[in-house]
């Protein structure tokens, strides 16, 4: 077993991925996986509601992590500061073998409808709670609308790029990048907007 399995439901995504990736999403049973994990049928039911969830088990404590770092961050916090916080702790909630399962999964989400599905339904729930944690801070629903949506967009981003780089700098300072150039071309609009025109 991988260092990134060391439970039941460590098993049970490995053994999803596999089978996922050489027989097809629809080929692969729930039975199938269980049994390739080396666990009974039972055992993935009790864990999740079908196979599909089991590529998404990490989905809870990513919205539980940004949350908590909104919450957690200083009463004097400026908004930038805040999204920051939220994104920040969004990136510790990961394992640190998240880059290993994250090149063999994402091509298994591009050729497959209902992953995809599966895959925006998360990140939607993602911007959802860190929406209402910013909403609880800054008392303005616009303005933490914008910034979650903004926030998780560079989290997808950089997760991107960390995920397909070399190896050299971690996920957090991939997303901060991105986040910072977000900001920095929302500085540029509000200053100049006649500068940004459609090509």
């Amino acid at each position: 077993m991988s260092r990134w399995e060391p439970d039941a439901r460590g098993r049970l995504l490995r053994a999803t991925i596999e089978l996922f990736s050489e027989h097809g999403y629809d080929a692969t049973t729930a039975a199938q996986i269980a049994a390739h994990a080396g666990l009974t049928k039972t055992t993935l039911f009790r864990h999740f509601a079908d196979k599909r969830e089991i590529l998404f088990q990490g989905q809870d404590a990513l919205i539980a992590g940004a949350v908590a770092g909104v919450v957690g961050a200083p009463a004097d916090a400026t908004p930038g500061e805040l999204v920051r916080a939220g994104i920040a702790s969004l990136c510790a909630a990961h394992s640190d073998d998240l880059r290993d399962v994250g090149r063999l999964l994402d091509p298994l989400l591009a050729a497959t409808p209902e992953l995809r599905e599966r895959a925006t339904f998360k990140r939607s729930a993602i911007t959802e709670a860190l929406t209402g944690a910013l909403v609880t801070r800054l008392g303005d629903v616009r303005q933490a609308g914008l910034l979650a949506d903004t926030g998780v967009r560079a989290y997808y981003e950089g997760y991107a790029a960390w995920m397909l780089g070399d190896g050299s700098g971690t996920l957090t300072d991939s997303v901060t990048e991105e986040l910072a150039a977000y900001e920095s071309a929302s500085r540029r609009l509000h200053d100049d907007p006649g500068q940004v025109r459609p090509s």
